[in-house]
């Protein structure tokens, strides 16, 4: 069993409100985004100051960047989606879906798929024709993962269920009981036939992929509500946040807890961890939170 290290490298600061999320542009630059509507450009090369990219007038809990067509997706709750290119900060289209708030949006270079408060499931192209919707629960559709490999995605729902979803038609493929309460993260495992769910009831689930999504493992990983779940580039090592205000570092095969980022031991959140992103730049690690702050740890391991 490796021994882990954690050091902090860099606190960010400059957003106003609560932050929500975090994707990848580059190895080394990521952005964040949050309570203020601001979407904010960082690299980790020269972290000190971030460049905003695009303001929206609502909080912004989902967004990804999409690599292939060099456009960032921004979710805006209580509206829809808007394209942005990154070069010019300018919006290039947009598209009005809900009321409520999005969750999450997931992108591959064909389609854009995004989670709603509504419990509704959007499979949209990039000239932002809805190519297919799915609303099977009245509660909120909290989380998406893609399996490009399955041909499939998952998505964690607050009514405690995780629905699989075909990803050409979302035809419903599978739909099973999860947790005791919201499903907030639903993650593919990189090395493994697994499907990784994490809870509001503070715990992570692992669902084998080859049998049907039998449950194989349970563990209670925080003591509050674990918000997002993250796998290191290797696929080693996977991480938690909480509302717990912690980081945790896991062996990925053993399922096994090696080290506890917090606010005693390391300068960590003062409040709620929102989101997670292991970036390959140095194998550091991004954390955002309710502090308003973003944290940028690098994690070691010694063999």
């Amino acid at each position: 069993m490796s021994s882990i290290q954690v050091k902090k490298q860099h606190t960010l600061t400059g957003h106003k409100d609560s932050l929500y999320t975090l994707c990848a542009y580059t190895d080394s630059a990521f952005f964040s985004a949050g309570g203020d509507g601001m979407v904010v450009l960082w690299d980790l090369k020269s972290p000190d100051t971030g460049k905003m990219i695009v303001k929206v007038p609502a909080s912004v809990y989902g967004m990804s960047y999409n690599k292939e067509r060099d456009i960032l997706v921004v979710g805006q709750n209580f509206s829809g989606i808007h394209l942005v290119d990154v070069n010019t900060k300018k919006e290039i289209g947009s598209l009005a879906l809900t009321t409520k708030a999005i969750f999450d949006i997931q992108t591959t270079s064909e389609a854009i798929f995004v989670a709603t408060g509504e419990g509704e499931v959007f499979k949209i192209d990039w000239d932002l024709q809805i190519l297919a919707s799915k609303k099977l629960s009245v509660e909120s559709a909290r989380s998406i993962a893609v399996s490009a490999e399955r041909k499939e995605m998952a998505v964690g729902f607050s009514d405690h269920h995780i629905r699989i979803f075909d990803t050409e038609s979302l035809q419903l493929k599978k739909e099973f009981k999860a947790h005791e309460i919201s499903v907030f993260s639903v993650r593919y495992h990189p090395q493994l036939p697994v499907l990784m769910s994490a809870s509001r009831d503070a715990r992570f689930k692992l669902w084998d992929l080859d049998n049907d999504y039998k449950m194989v493992e349970e563990v209670v990983g925080h003591m509050y509500a674990i918000n997002h779940i993250e796998f290191g580039e290797s696929g080693k090592y996977f991480v938690t946040c909480s509302m717990d205000k912690s980081i945790k570092v896991w062996d990925a095969t053993e399922f096994k807890l090696l080290k506890v980022i917090d606010k005693a031991r390391h300068a960590g959140h003062a409040t709620s961890v929102n989101k997670l992103l292991w970036m390959n730049y140095r194998n550091w690690l991004v954390s955002c939170s309710d502090d308003r702050t973003i944290s940028v740890w690098e994690v070691l391991s010694e063999h």
